[in-house]
C-alpha cells in the first residue's frame, strides 16, 4: 500500500510538472505585448480594408461609398429601419475613420482612443448589418481588450511614455 501511494504520488508529481512546463511554454508564447500587438493588427485590418475601398484618391470618396450610405445602408433601430442622416457626410466620416483609426492602432499611437472609435464604429456596423453579430462581437472584444490593457510595449504610446517619464 505504501508503494502504491508512493508511485501514485510520483505519477501525480510528474503530471503536475508536465502541466507546469506546458503552461510555461504557453506563457512564453503569449507574452502580453505580443498579444496586444496582435489584437491591434487584428482589429485594424478589417476596418482598413473597408476604408481603402471607399476612396478614389486623396479626400475623394468613390460613388459607390456615397451610394451605399444614401440608398443601401439603413440603421436598424426600433421602429425602423431608418436611412442614414446626411449620407455623403456619413460616408466621408466612416471612410476617413476606417483609414485613420487603423493607422493609429498599428502604430500604437492614441491607441485606446482609436480602439474606442472602432468600438463605436462596430456598434454602428451592427445596427446597419444586424446579421453580422458574431464577427462584430469579435471586433468589440478586440477593441475592449485594447482599451482595457493598452497598446503594449511595441507601440509609440509606450515609447512616448518612456521618453516623457
Amino acid at each position: 500500500m505504501a508503494i502504491e501511494r508512493q508511485n501514485g504520488g510520483n505519477g501525480q508529481h510528474r503530471l503536475g510538472g508536465l502541466i507546469e512546463r506546458a503552461n510555461a511554454i504557453v506563457r512564453a508564447i503569449a507574452q502580453p505585448s505580443l498579444t496586444q500587438l496582435v489584437l491591434r493588427f487584428g482589429l485594424a485590418v478589417p476596418f482598413w480594408r473597408s476604408g481603402v475601398n471607399k476612396w478614389d484618391g486623396f479626400l475623394q470618396l468613390n460613388d459607390v461609398a456615397i451610394l451605399l450610405f444614401s440608398s443601401e445602408f439603413q440603421l436598424h433601430l426600433p421602429g425602423g429601419p431608418y436611412p442614414f442622416p446626411a449620407p455623403a457626410a456619413m460616408a466621408f466620416a466612416a471612410g476617413a475613420a476606417e483609414i485613420l483609426l487603423p493607422i493609429l492602432l498599428v502604430l500604437g499611437l492614441a491607441t485606446r482612443f482609436a480602439a474606442a472609435g472602432l468600438l463605436l464604429m462596430t456598434l454602428v456596423v451592427q445596427l446597419t448589418v444586424p446579421g453580422g453579430w458574431p464577427l462584430h462581437v469579435a471586433w468589440a472584444a478586440m477593441a475592449l481588450g485594447i482599451m482595457a490593457w493598452g497598446p503594449g510595449r511595441a507601440s509609440l504610446d509606450h515609447l512616448i511614455r518612456e521618453r516623457l517619464g
